[in-house]
């Protein structure tokens, strides 16, 4: 086992519709295609870059918390569209998003993990397998189930939460793609389920959120559930040829840990990348947003 594993700091490359303006005071200035937003960030402990009364001058809609989990966005101009596109391409593929203003401070879309996009298409284009299959497990609007179906995989998309799917639908549409199979599921159940049926996959993409729901009421936590479900994936992956994208976004989570997860589960590990997932802000700050481990394995 090498256990000299160089931990990566990534960021997007390829972003032209999204932009960190700048970052701090608790709050972050992002422009997503033609609107600047001001939202929460609760890693940005440091101060703003540039300053609050160049931040009043650039902002169109800001987030303001009612509580932990909801808010009201405050518009400059009244008239202001709550939902909007962008685009999202890079060498290989083009996807498009729908983005909206939604009541917990998201509209759609987690720009950093462009960089495990780009993953993903670099992976299923170098597949010597025809149509490979890709399962993308906790795939809120759909982002990486896009780029995989783009690049030329047979995809699966799975979330406990229906309205959810039904805007990656809408995503799916927007970006002229079509065939993505829809899941509305709890992921370990699923996960359980194709394993009984003795399916596989060429690629695996986790992005579990620290806590959760099934659309049953089921119970997700992180550090109670990410072992038993590591375990189960990996006996879903063909053994010629595959890719696993493990991303976790939780504080207190380090990417030794999600190293540890991989390598225990998965002894016969090829090429394993693990590090941080950032977004680097154009006045200077660089704002931490998650870590991974990815791994691959050509034919």
């Amino acid at each position: 086992m090498n256990n000299n594993t160089q931990i990566q700091l990534l960021t997007p490359q390829h972003w032209k519709d999204y932009e960190l303006i700048d970052c701090g005071d608790f709050e972050k200035l992002e422009r997503f295609g033609d609107f600047i937003l001001i939202r929460p960030e609760p890693q940005a402990v440091w101060p703003k870059a540039l300053g609050d009364a160049e931040w009043n001058k650039r902002y169109h809609i800001k987030f303001k918390g009612r509580s932990a989990t909801s808010g009201d966005w405050l518009k400059k101009n009244p008239k202001s569209a709550d939902r909007w596109h962008i685009t999202y391409k890079n060498d290989d593929v083009a996807i498009r998003f729908r983005l909206g203003l939604t009541s917990f401070k998201h509209v759609g879309i987690f720009p950093e993990q462009a960089v495990n996009w780009d993953y993903i298409s670099e992976s299923v284009k170098g597949f010597k397998t025809e149509n490979p299959k890709v399962l993308n497990l906790f795939a809120y609007t759909g982002g990486a189930s896009l780029i995989a179906k783009a690049a030329g995989a047979d995809t699966t998309h799975v979330d406990s939460i229906k309205q959810v799917v039904t805007w990656a639908n809408e995503n799916q549409e927007l970006s002229e793609i079509s065939n993505i199979r829809w899941v509305v599921e709890d992921a370990l159940k699923f996960v359980k389920r194709e394993l009984k049926r003795g399916n596989t996959y060429n690629g695996i993409i986790l992005d579990p959120p620290a806590y959760g729901h099934g659309p049953k009421g089921e119970k997700w936590k992180l550090e109670d559930h990410i072992m038993e479900m590591m375990r189960d994936v990996v006996q879903l992956l063909d053994p010629k040829e595959h890719f696993l994208i493990l991303n976790t976004y939780s504080l207190g989570f380090s990417s030794v840990i999600v190293e540890n997860l991989i390598r225990t589960s998965f002894p016969q590990v090829e090429n394993l990348e693990i590090g941080e997932l950032y977004l680097q802000a154009t006045a200077g700050p660089k704002l931490p947003l998650g870590v991974f481990g990815k791994f691959r394995k050509f034919a």
